[in-house]
């Protein structure tokens, strides 16, 4: 009896042993859990999610410094950014970071990839139809807050319904946001809007405006 006492005690671990085995236990654990934090945020982020699916965001001109537009840019993680202008400038010394050439080279130093859909940008006959309403409500481009109504009706059936959206979603980067800019400060008084929402509604691509703080 002493003897068969003696092997189960040999058996078992030593406090020392056990202590160790506990200690990798733990290790693993954290290991698992930190793995799991990481994945949790990259989904959180649209990082996983981008690896199916592509992200929008839609930001303007007005409102930003060149240095407070480029760090909402890499704070919402996009990687390309989709001109949406007819007219690729700015008038006025406050807002020449947004000019073309220079805008270009900003993102390209960011490392943010640039490309001007001219085929979504309004027509000049669009443009004076809602220049028009903004004089007749009293506003400009810099304070409107909605598009007029027959400006969206025509844009939509002139620019946006003959546009093929599907090849374009086709070429987005999966793995980071596609910003679509244009110039004013609120998407709803843009028609990048309403590329916004004809991307989210058909394509299922989730949108974030961003916009000055």
């Amino acid at each position: 009896m002493v003897e068969a006492m003696e092997e189960v005690i040999s058996m078992r671990p030593s406090s020392a042993a056990a202590t160790d085995r506990s200690s990798r236990l733990a290790t693993c654990t954290a290991l698992r859990c930190a793995r799991a934090a990481v994945r949790t945020a990259r989904w959180q982020s649209g990082g996983v999610r981008g690896a199916v699916m592509g992200r929008i965001a839609t930001i303007g001109v007005y409102g930003f410094t060149a240095g407070a537009f480029l760090e909402k840019l890499a704070g919402g993680g996009v990687g390309l950014l989709l001109d949406l202008r007819q007219r690729r400038g700015v008038r006025g010394p406050e807002y020449s970071w947004a000019n073309s050439v220079r805008l270009q080279r900003a993102l390209a130093a960011e490392d943010i990839g640039y490309r001007h859909v001219k085929e979504l940008a309004p027509t000049t006959e669009l443009r004076h139809l809602q220049y028009r309403e903004d004089d007749r409500q009293g506003v400009g481009k810099r304070n409107r807050v909605a598009l007029a109504p027959e400006y969206i009706q025509r844009y939509t059936l002139e620019i946006l319904d003959p546009f093929d959206l599907g090849a374009l979603v086709a070429e987005l980067p999966s793995g980071s946001a596609t910003a679509l800019f244009c110039v004013e400060r609120d998407p709803e008084a843009c028609h990048r809007s309403l590329v916004a929402e004809r991307l989210r509604a058909e394509h299922g691509l989730p949108v974030t405006d961003i916009r000055p703080s």
